[in-house]
């Protein structure tokens, strides 16, 4: 045995250790250093419009399909309120059944209990296309926007349902959350969207073939260019007080 070699090894092993630990080591920042590093922040006075926009669509092999929207908007108003729009177009009949999907996609329990914004693709099947968006609009303007509500007025008690060829499409407020969710025919598939407790899920799951799907979340907020009363800033913080208290 080589004395000197293994005493060159395990001097080279405790340099490189010191180093690692040297390198590696926790710098503690300072309070001013920290303050640079903070997000910035808005008044809620300066929020003038709060609006959220979520649809989803799903169009089958046939060209059928169905889905759904549905729209908040918060502006001079503390109560928070969702209206909900479907729509349905049919496709071109073809002559015998329609295939039925026969993929088959396991797991993804866990995909429902994630923070933040979880989206999720998973296919079994073939040419498909599948699209899961999220998009927050910031804007400035010295007065608010007009409103234009359209569609049914969304409530735990009346969720709002659609079906026709391409599947059934659904819209209600299940434990404090917004779900939409679209159930494809002949086992095609299903989608998934939700907002609730200030976390955004959108997921699909494919199972057969030619299906094209699409969710979308988007986020409005417009600014006032002018400073903020006392009485603004109170009114303000009333509105996004009350979406805390409905979960959102």
């Amino acid at each position: 045995m080589n004395i000197h070699y293994w005493l060159a090894l395990t001097c080279l092993a405790t340099c490189l250790h010191v180093q690692a630990e040297t390198s590696f080591k926790p710098i503690e920042l300072k309070d001013q250093e920290l303050s640079e590093l903070r997000g910035r922040f808005v008044m809620p006075g300066r929020i003038i419009s709060f609006g959220l926009v979520m649809s989803s669509t799903w169009t089958n092999a046939q060209g059928a399909t169905i889905g759904a929207s549905t729209s908040l908007h918060l502006q001079n108003s503390v109560k928070p309120q969702f209206y909900v729009s479907t729509y349905s177009q049919q496709g071109t009949p073809q002559q015998g059944k329609p295939d039925t999907g026969t993929g088959i996609v396991l797991g993804g329990a866990g995909l429902g209990s994630g923070q933040g914004v979880v989206q999720s693709v998973r296919a079994a099947g073939d040419n498909n296309s599948a699209l899961n968006n999220v998009d927050i609009s910031i804007s400035q303007s010295g007065q608010a926007p007009a409103l234009t509500q359209q569609g049914s007025v969304l409530t735990a008690t009346n969720p709002v349902s659609l079906s026709n060829a391409a599947g059934s499409v659904s819209v209600a407020i299940n434990n404090g959350a917004i779900q939409m969710a679209i159930a494809a025919n002949n086992n095609q598939g299903n989608s998934l969207q939700q907002i609730a407790q200030g976390g955004v899920l959108q997921n699909t799951t494919l199972l057969g073939g030619g299906n094209a799907v699409n969710n979308m979340t988007q986020l409005n907020m417009v600014l006032g260019n002018k400073l903020p009363s006392t009485e603004g800033l109170n009114s303000n913080l009333n509105q996004l007080k009350a979406l805390r208290a409905a979960g959102y």
